[in-house]
């Protein structure tokens, strides 16, 4: 067996990929324009200062440290050349190999929404949670100096979308507001702070069961969280949100859960594509019209055993990539490669302490409340990288269950501490959501 590839993103898919590949002593480049492995299912209790940036992220180098046939290149890709197996980094240099991998992820969909690029904090990366981390901080000290800004919508946080990850970080802010802040903030109104969820569907939590969208639904309500159902966002500003029944809110945080789509470099690689820019690959993850090219987890549409495209799941850009890698050496060895299989273990959503849904495998065992929240916390300490991700994780839950302190709340992203309260923007949203 001979040969090397080229592994475009250090996710869940890529590194499943280079995992696999490295048992077997293939030649792997994985490159990623950080040089950690984010876990992106907990960026949300970054941002609000439960667990630090060592909990969730680990280097690349650290994890293949052992793995002496894999080289880990950290430079931002910007261009890919499908046909020759080859990625251009910024700078100009060039990297290719027998076989290419594009594993590149996702980044935030605003669909065309006014101001959302320029002023929405989206939740897709360790920097993007550590920028909402010291937003919300810089709103809170803030309100200590000044109370009035409460009436500017200093207290007000505005999250798009009420999938996964906007219920698990509507939970976590209204918890946060409500248990931890008063504590770190004696005599800080947070009685006047809202948090508010905007989407356009029905339910909180689609995808789910109805069970689930009713206790999702009713968790919240009772954490003091304002659901708007069947509305969108119109217009997102520096100081308002507008949404599309007209109504705006006076804001300064508003926090972009609301899509993704595969990032910007997979949509100019000429490769095909579908929903989501994401690329169309057949059932053992090639990509059509394209020799030994992959593509795997949220820059592809994964086909399911039905034929139906699969859902961006952690698990399913895991396995993707593992399964990319066993077709590789298939390939290598001059077998057959097999379509994707994969193994359905279910899907759940965290919403406040003792309070998460999960679905479990392929037949959707349903559990709620306090068993659920267990669960959740079993399944993602499982899927972190590395025993010290794990361990850490388990102790900073425990400490973050059994105390009101949030050690991490730190302020690491100044630009997005710093706010302009005289920003003429404010004013009106605030008058218009006075007389709402």
């Amino acid at each position: 067996m001979s040969g090397s590839v080229v592994v475009v993103g250090g996710g869940f898919g890529g590194l499943g990929c280079a995992h696999r590949l490295a048992h077997h002593d293939v030649e792997v480049t994985l490159v990623d324009r950080n040089d950690y492995h984010q876990f992106q299912p907990l960026l949300y209790q970054l941002a609000t200062a439960q667990v630090g940036v060592a909990d969730i992220a680990r280097p690349l180098r650290g994890v293949f440290h052992k793995a002496k046939s894999v080289r880990v290149v950290t430079g931002e890709v910007v261009a890919i050349d499908p046909a020759q197996h080859r990625v251009e980094l910024a700078g100009g240099t060039t990297l290719d190999g027998d076989v290419l991998v594009i594993a590149a992820g996702a980044q935030p969909n605003f669909f065309g929404t006014p101001g959302a690029a320029e002023h929405a904090f989206p939740l897709y990366s360790v920097e993007d949670a550590e920028r909402l981390r010291s937003r919300m901080l810089g709103l809170l000290d803030s309100v200590d100096r000044d109370p009035a800004l409460v009436d500017k919508g200093a207290l007000t946080i505005v999250i798009v979308g009420a999938g996964a990850t906007g219920v698990e970080a509507a939970g976590a802010f209204a918890e946060t507001l409500k248990d931890i802040v008063p504590h770190a903030y004696p005599g800080l109104p947070v009685d006047r702070a809202q948090v508010v969820v905007v989407d356009r569907g029905d339910v909180v939590l689609n995808g789910f069961s109805e069970r689930a969208h009713d206790y999702a639904t009713r968790r919240l309500q009772a954490d003091g969280v304002d659901l708007r159902l069947g509305v969108g966002v119109a217009e997102v500003g520096s100081a308002h949100v507008e949404l599309t029944d007209g109504t705006e809110l006076a804001t300064h945080l508003v926090i972009w859960a609301g899509g993704e789509k595969a990032a910007g470099v997979v949509a100019d690689a000429g490769l095909p594509t579908g929903r989501g820019g994401r690329v169309d690959v057949d059932a053992d993850l090639t990509v059509p019209g394209f020799v030994d090219v992959y593509a795997v987890g949220d820059a592809a549409n994964v086909p399911g055993p039905d034929g139906t495209v699969l859902p961006q799941l952690g698990s399913v850009a895991q396995q993707s990539g593992r399964w990319a890698a066993k077709n590789i050496l298939a390939g290598f060895d001059g077998e057959e490669r097999k379509p994707f299989d994969y193994h359905d273990k279910g899907i759940m959503a965290m919403i406040g302490r003792n309070a998460a849904v999960a679905e479990l495998g392929a037949d959707r065992h349903e559990i709620h409340g306090p068993l659920a929240f267990a669960a959740w916390l079993g399944v993602h300490a499982t899927l972190l990288e590395g025993s010290r991700q794990k361990l850490a994780a388990l102790m900073t839950w425990g400490w973050d269950y059994a105390s009101k302190k949030r050690p991490h709340a730190l302020v690491d992203r100044p630009d997005a501490y710093a706010i302009d309260w005289d920003d003429d923007d404010t004013t009106s949203a605030a008058d218009n959501q006075a007389g709402d």
